[in-house]
Parts: structure tokens; sequence; C-alpha cells
């Protein structure tokens, strides 16, 4: 194989790596926003069973959807974080065998590390 083949081939993979960094940030924040939705939820129920609230039939609907959809979020990009965070780890061992394979050298020049 070519190192111009093998040069593309990484560059892709990184390429791949950076959408995968995106993708896993957008599921921490997911799973952020879903913990604090289950809170808010689960904090408004509190309260309403030691008294500090009335009883509100939508605010305890939209409590009760608060902590079921949260618990779904967070469960949903757990789910796809596991996974993302498994990929990343196949496209770096994938993009370092291909480093190996072009052979870098380290070549010296008066104080300059030229590759």
């Amino acid at each position: 194989m070519a190192d111009g083949d093998l040069r593309d081939q990484i560059t892709q993979i990184e390429a791949d790596l950076e959408q995968l960094v995106e993708k896993l940030e957008r599921c921490r924040k997911a799973m952020l926003v879903s913990k604090v939705g289950t809170g808010v939820g689960v904090i408004w129920i509190l309260a309403y069973f030691v008294g500090a609230v009335g009883f509100v039939p939508a605010a305890m609907v939209g409590a009760t959807a608060a902590v079921i959809g949260g618990v779904v979020v967070y469960g949903s990009n757990s789910s796809t974080s596991k996974e993302v965070s498994a990929a990343m780890k196949d496209g770096e061992r994938l993009r370092a065998e291909l480093i190996e394979k072009i052979d870098p050298r380290i070549v010296s020049r008066s104080n300059q590390l030229i590759f």
C-alpha cells in the first residue's frame, strides 16, 4: 500500500474521530439535561408529599413526565455514549496501526525535529 493511501485513510479516520467526539459531547449534554429534569420532577413530587406545595394537576403531570422522560433520555444517551466510546477506541487503534505501517522516522537537524 502506498504511503499516500495510508495517509488518506488516517485523515479519514481522524475526521471520523472528530465527529464521534462531537457526538459524545452531545450525549453528555443530553445526559446532564436529563439529570436536571429528573431532579426537578422528583423535587416537585417530594414537595407535594411533604405538603410544601398544593396539588396542581398540570404540575404533577409535568413533574411525572419530567422524571420518566429524564430517565429515558439518560438511559438512551448513556447507551449511545458507550457505543461511541467503543467506536472511538477502535478508530484510535486502527489509526495507530496505520501510522505504524507508514514507519515515520524522526530526523534531527540543528535542534529541530523533522518528520
